[in-house]
């Protein structure tokens, strides 16, 4: 006797997919999780619905690390892929927000589900988008969810402006200069003495080169690029090399002179300014009288030779080379910026001509040769002027020697920890520390080099030996090149008529090595 047929019809299967989602990586390396928690919840439920032909994929969907805000996450592009592909009827979530916390973004996801047939179900908030009621109440849920996503934007927003009111780093991208040390309660920056060297040289650069192209080409000779570094996940970021504008972005920020801005206002900020008021607003002055172009490298039409090298001594400003037309006649000042910018009467310093001042200058240059008062003048200034170099250099391997001890004492503080993020950490600062221990190498070096490679009487006397055959063989921007290249500031004193011209170490024992080598 045969068993009568049941007349129950077979429960389709409904294959369910379970999507979790942690908004930051924190407790990620814990042997049970937050996104373990919101998978075992997932498939207790799919578990309670299995009279209804409901089976858990074994695959996993799990975004750790990754926010609500948008759809840049790895996992849910492979399980929106797979919906496409009709493996999937049914998405399993803890809660609304762990899909989406956009409204917008949602209702895309939504729409992804429907053209596929896919139906949506929260754990704990007991609906499912198979019902009018459930849908009405995923709407008013995701409402409120992108509400208080909102809120705590504001919030933040609120927090950054209030840490950098107290002159604190909110976070960002690090700059060229400092490193962010976050081994107190709050990040902070702190400077890293061999990049620091490198921005203050960049500063240096512009007054002496005058223009941007040309310390951009400069840079790239050297090899110097952008502050390189690294996100949470260990992708290199940063590092390229500089072109106009991030250079322009260098020198104008404000946080080398130890402030923090905030939209329009600025702050006196906790860190350690890496260069001085008075260089930072000699290249301001010097950006806004260029703009971005060629500056002192543009065609050079009106013949001048002290451009960029010429200050007033009462405002400590550059006086600037301008042009009056009267009739068919031509007169060349050199100005003060001061009185050009706010009026004469803020400026006690006349404007000089340019013809008579020049040729004084190039006169006085050309007498070094023959007056051996003016050579030991030459020479004394030089030595100063290594003697400051030597102990820039000097503090620059001191700070770095502080940074390899603060490196030391954070190591030993974290040996014997365990966890991921330690280790990160750990990893961090061993890189760090050899990156030190060859920056301190190469101002070790550096040291040296300034120690034994001084200028003596000698080299001044054979640079400027020939001076005037040289000079007379030159045009107008060469004449203007080689005085840039001896001289590195002006003044001429109204009061007393005096002039005052400093040298460059380096521009001498250059030209005394050329004017060797054409000898030999």
């Amino acid at each position: 006797m045969t068993k009568p047929k049941s007349d129950k019809p077979e429960v389709p299967k409904i294959r369910c997919a379970i999507y979790t989602r942690k908004s930051t990586e924190e407790g990620l390396d814990q042997e049970f999780n937050s996104l373990d928690a919101q998978r075992d919840a997932g498939e207790n439920y799919i578990a309670s619905q299995q009279q209804e032909g409901w089976v858990a994929i074994s695959k996993h969907y799990d975004d750790g690390g990754f926010s609500g805000g948008n759809l840049e996450r790895p996992a849910m592009n492979r399980l929106l892929a797979d919906i496409s592909n009709g493996e999937v009827d049914c998405v399993v979530v803890y809660k609304v927000d762990r899909l989406s916390r956009s409204l917008l973004d949602f209702s895309r996801i939504m729409e992804a589900f429907d053209n596929q047939g896919v139906s949506f179900v929260s754990v704990t908030q007991a609906f499912n988008t198979t019902h009018s009621m459930g849908r009405l109440t995923l709407n008013i849920l995701l409402s409120f969810a992108q509400f208080e996503r909102e809120i705590i934007g504001e919030r933040i927003r609120d927090k950054i402006a209030a840490q950098r009111r107290r002159g604190k780093w909110a976070g960002g991208i690090p700059v060229l200069g400092y490193d962010v040390d976050r081994s107190g309660p709050s990040p902070k920056l702190v400077i890293n003495a061999d990049e620091a060297a490198r921005v203050r040289r960049i500063f240096g650069m512009y007054l002496e080169l005058q223009a941007l192209t040309p310390v951009v080409e400069e840079l790239d000779r050297r090899g110097w690029t952008a502050k390189p570094w690294k996100t949470k996940a260990g992708k290199p970021r940063g590092g390229r090399t500089f072109d106009k504008a991030s250079l322009h972005s260098l020198l104008t920020n404000e946080i080398y002179i130890g402030r923090i801005k905030h939209k329009t206002e600025t702050f006196n900020g906790e860190h350690t300014a890496i260069v001085d008021d008075k260089l930072f607003d000699d290249v301001g002055t010097m950006l806004r009288s260029h703009g971005r172009g060629g500056g002192a490298h543009l065609v050079n039409k009106y013949q001048a030779l002290l451009r960029g090298l010429l200050y007033c001594p009462a405002c400590n400003r550059s006086m600037v080379h301008n042009v009056s037309k009267r009739k068919s006649k031509i007169y060349r000042y050199y100005t003060c910026v001061t009185a050009i910018k706010r009026g004469r009467k803020h400026c006690p310093s006349p404007s000089l001509p340019a013809g008579e001042i020049e040729s004084v200058v190039v006169g006085q240059v050309r007498a070094i040769a023959s007056d051996n008062a003016l050579r030991r003048d030459v020479l004394t200034q030089a030595m100063e002027q290594v003697g400051d170099e030597l102990g820039e250099l000097q503090t620059q391997r001191s700070q770095l020697q502080d940074q390899l001890d603060s490196n030391d004492r954070q190591i030993r503080e974290l040996v014997g920890s365990s966890g991921v993020t330690t280790s990160r950490r750990l990893a961090e600062l061993h890189e760090h520390t050899a990156d030190l221990g060859r920056s301190v190498a190469r101002v070790e070096a550096e040291i040296e080099r300034l120690q034994t490679d001084r200028i003596s009487e000698a080299d001044v006397a054979v640079a400027f030996s020939d001076f005037d055959n040289v000079w007379n063989a030159l045009n107008t921007l060469e004449k203007a090149d080689v005085l840039g290249l001896l001289v590195s500031r002006i003044e001429f004193d109204a009061a007393d008529s005096s002039l005052s011209i400093s040298m460059h170490p380096a521009g001498i024992k250059s030209l005394a090595n050329n004017v060797e080598d054409s000898a030999s």
